[in-house]
């Protein structure tokens, strides 16, 4: 039987050890990765090999050569582009002409490949993947199985909103060559993402197999160093190189390797030395594994490390937990605290302190006596993520500092073709500007060219985005969360928010520091848009009915909130016809009202001054020009709920046929609007992107999210806290309707919602419990975990990314809202505290 070894991945997430290393040749225990999966692979009596590479591919051939030093032949295929987990097999067909076995190359496993065989045979199965339920989900395929094993859901990847279950594919597969025709011939096509959901969606039957065993994917450094440590502790056997000491059978060493007396009598635990490897006088060494070559002198202490090969480690340095590549260099007195990561052909002077969970790039050095607190990369806090979504936050000029923002353009430049243009813009606060024009640098060292839209709101931005030839976006703007903070968000070239896909390439570039510098003649130009507004203005008016408006001159009250907006919308509202009152409508460059005491203090100012001069309507708008608050006749401050209600209503009695996109979490109230006024509900998950591809798809008239988002589609399927006001206003004045009545008028259920603290590790486990406790229900799991009733329903979404998972009722009867609401809360607490008692 043949088997398919998966190696061609850029190892982005688990550098710096994979800079000068494809990933599967990481050592783990003085040996690489793939070794480990080949030799399982053999003692399961597969030793017809085919090696699928891209990144790196000589590293790996140079090592394996033919495979017969090893007991195995082996055959490469690397395709000349990245064609994705499905499409590099596909290259590979010509020599899978039988059934044959799918594997990554960056596992650790023990699992008994021949149950899972056999698992196929007895299911005549067409494919079958192996199963197993892990802790954190987050960066694996998802898959849900009846009692038979059947497939009926798959989820690649999931974001931390999007996970239904706990069970995750382990990349082993078994397959038979008829699965080939359904990946294309050409273009990248990735199992969980295509292929599968394809065959699913024919009607072919897939089969998972649950299997036992240890098995861990070792993509980044913390699952690295976890690895690590269950080999030493006896979690998983793998091969050791040397041989065991007689007294000490736990000491693994080489012949030529020496230890003196006094070393060898405090070792503990597991301990494996490599070849021409010494460990000298009463250095104190415990659950490490020690590469070819390496020095450790005496009085140094070492526990729970990993070093690769010619590591020299001086005089009373002390070492837990950490990760030390090959040819580094360890001063004397030096402390190293756990989850540090030290790249290649680095030195660490003399008493520096590496604090926890710092992450050193190759070839750098830190000078003697210093505290090293962040990473020695470019100097920004490490994450393992950059995004959150289409956008990156952080404390300004701290976490976002000018040299971040510099090489993040640069890493987004990269990823677009040279000499095409990218919209840049930012609110009023002058950190924006800052960290926007750093940015705006490294696009230009990437040959991008700037169009500068200065301060301006984000409708602006993303109309001229859908409308002109740019190839994305990029706006800059102060965190509404944290005014300590800043936010940058990313745009295609169609004014819609990053894709996850779009986010993780920049981010691959961005932590290779792949990026692409142009010759000194040829960087990019900046070219200033001073009259972005004329276009956005001309086209607001043409979208809207100016007569009907200045028949009837409808005075509205809005809070510009110190925004970008106040240079825009008033005169807008005031070309129309409208009797515009402004509140906050100066620039603040130092930051708009956005701390919950201050909005609320600005709530009741608008709704008094709504009151007292019988305005037809207040409005409160975002900071960036895309939320919107809404205050009606009354003076009553709606909540975006109520908001969502009273829009789809009005939207609802102009009688157009069409389509509106909500969120899963919007009212049933919504449903019984639309079908008033012929009217369909697509509901979608909560994210601005979704919502605005749905609208796309379905040629919707409006979106709208539970935040306080409207796109009224017809003006620009954006987001559009300005053209939402002026629309509402006409919306209220063509039906003579008034936002009091209209809310009095419909029919109010009981809508209530929570949150349940919940670790990221334990969220998979209770999604999947969810998923189970729902079978046989009417559940929907578009966004969350959704059950219907009769005549109420309850959601279970988890944050995407907070710890918590949110629970939202809605019910006619009150009582019901909060007994589903307890119910559900407390069934989620109870999975959560399960998960956490077994782990």
């Amino acid at each position: 039987m043949k088997a398919v070894i998966m190696a061609g991945g850029f190892g982005t997430r688990i550098q710096p050890l994979s800079i000068n290393l494809p990933k599967p040749m990481i050592p783990l225990a003085n040996r690489p990765i793939m070794l480990h999966v080949i030799e399982r692979l053999k003692a399961h009596g597969i030793d017809e090999l085919i090696l699928l590479l891209y990144h790196q591919p000589e590293i790996i051939k140079n090592y394996f050569r033919d495979g017969s030093e090893f007991g195995v032949h082996i055959t490469y295929v690397t395709p000349l582009e990245d064609l994705g987990t499905a499409g590099a097999i596909k290259a590979a067909a010509k020599f899978l002409d039988q059934r044959f076995l799918v594997v990554c190359g960056d596992l650790l496993t023990d699992i008994d490949f021949d149950s899972v065989l056999r698992f196929h045979r007895q299911h005549q199965a067409i494919a079958t993947i192996a199963l197993k339920p892990v802790p954190d989900p987050f960066q694996y395929g998802m898959v849900i199985t009846d009692q038979e094993g059947r497939i009926s859901r798959f989820l690649e990847k999931p974001g931390p909103g999007e996970v239904f279950s706990d069970t995750v594919n382990t990349g082993i597969y078994v397959v038979e060559p008829q699965v080939l025709d359904f990946i294309p011939h050409s273009g990248p096509s990735d199992w969980s993402g295509d292929i599968f959901p394809a065959m699913l969606a024919a009607g072919v039957e897939l089969f998972g197999c649950r299997v036992d065993g240890y098995w861990a994917d070792i993509g980044n450094t913390d699952a690295y160093l976890e690895a690590c440590a269950d080999i030493c502790s006896g979690r998983i056997n793998v091969g050791l190189p040397g041989e065991p000491d007689a007294a000490r059978p736990q000491f693994f060493a080489a012949e030529d390797s020496l230890i003196d007396d006094d070393a060898r009598r405090q070792l503990e635990g597991l301990v494996v030395l490599g070849s021409n490897s010494q460990i000298r006088g009463r250095a104190r060494v415990g659950n490490c594994i020690i590469g070819r070559n390496c020095i450790i002198e005496d009085g140094a202490e070492l526990r729970d490390t990993v070093l690769w090969d010619n590591v020299f480690v001086r005089r009373k340095a002390r070492i837990t937990g950490a990760v030390l590549g090959h040819r580094v260099r360890i001063g004397e007195d030096v402390d190293i605290e756990r989850q540090v990561v030290i790249g290649d052909e680095t030195t660490i002077g003399d008493r520096a302190l590496l604090k926890s969970a710092v992450r050193i790039w190759p070839r750098k050095r830190v000078e003697s006596g210093a505290t090293v607190t962040s990473n020695l990369i470019w100097g920004e806090k490490w994450r393992k993520t950059l995004f959150e979504g289409p956008l990156i936050s952080g404390l300004t000029n701290i976490e976002l500092t000018p040299e971040f923002t510099a090489r993040l353009g640069a890493a987004f430049g990269s990823t677009l073709p040279r000499n095409t243009s990218v919209l840049a813009g930012r609110d009023t606060i002058r950190s924006s500007r800052m960290l926007k024009r750093s940015f705006v640098g490294g696009l230009l060292s990437a040959g991008i060219n700037v169009h500068d839209i200065k301060m301006s709101s984000l409708p602006v931005m993303r109309r001229r985005l859908a409308a002109s030839d740019e190839v994305g976006g990029v706006y800059f703007r102060q965190s509404p969360r944290d005014q300590a903070s800043t936010e940058v968000i990313f745009y295609d070239a169609e004014g819609l928010e990053f894709s996850t896909a779009m986010a993780r390439n920049v981010e691959r570039i961005y932590y290779q520091e792949n990026f692409r510098r142009v010759h000194h003649s040829e960087p990019g130009s900046i070219l200033e848009l001073p009259r972005i507004y004329d276009d956005y203005r001309k086209r607001f008016l043409q979208a809207l009915n100016p007569h009907l408006l200045r028949q009837e001159r409808p005075k509205v009250v809005i809070d510009l909130n110190h925004s970008p907006a106040g240079d825009l919308l008033p005169q807008l509202l005031s070309d129309l016809g409208c009797d515009v009152v402004e509140l906050n409508s100066h620039v603040a460059e130092h930051g708009s009202g956005a701390t919950p005491h201050q909005i609320e203090k600005a709530m009741r100012q608008l709704s008094d001054i709504v009151v007292s001069l019988k305005a037809r309507a207040g409005f409160w708008i975002g900071p960036s020009g895309e939320t919107l608050t809404i205050v009606d006749d009354q003076g009553k401050v709606l909540e975006h709920a109520e908001s969502l209600t009273a829009i789809t209503a009005l939207v609802s009695r102009e009688r157009r046929p069409g389509c509106l996109v909500m969120p899963v979490a919007a009212p049933r109230i919504v449903d019984d609007l639309a079908q008033q006024g012929n009217l369909d509900i697509r509901r979608c998950k909560a994210d601005g992107r979704a919502l605005i591809e749905t609208a796309l798809d379905e040629d919707a008239q409006l979106a709208a999210s539970l935040d306080g988002r409207y796109a009224f589609t017809h003006f620009q399927a954006n987001f559009d806290a300005l053209f939402a006001v002026a629309r509402i206003l006409e919306l209220l004045v063509s039906g003579k309707h008034r936002l009091s009545e209209l809310r009095q008028a419909v029919h109010r259920r009981s809508y209530l919602n929570c949150q349940v603290p919940c670790s990221q590790k334990y969220k998979g486990g209770v999604m999947r419990r969810m998923s189970e406790d729902s079978a046989g229900r009417n559940a929907s799991f578009i966004d969350g975990v959704k059950i219907e009733e009769p005549d109420a329903w309850a959601l279970v979404l988890p944050d995407e990314y907070r710890p918590a998972i949110h629970i939202i009722t809605e019910a006619d009867d009150p009582e019901r809202a909060r007994q589903l609401l307890h119910h559900y809360q407390k069934k989620t607490t109870d999975w959560r505290d399960e998960l956490a008692a077994e782990s």
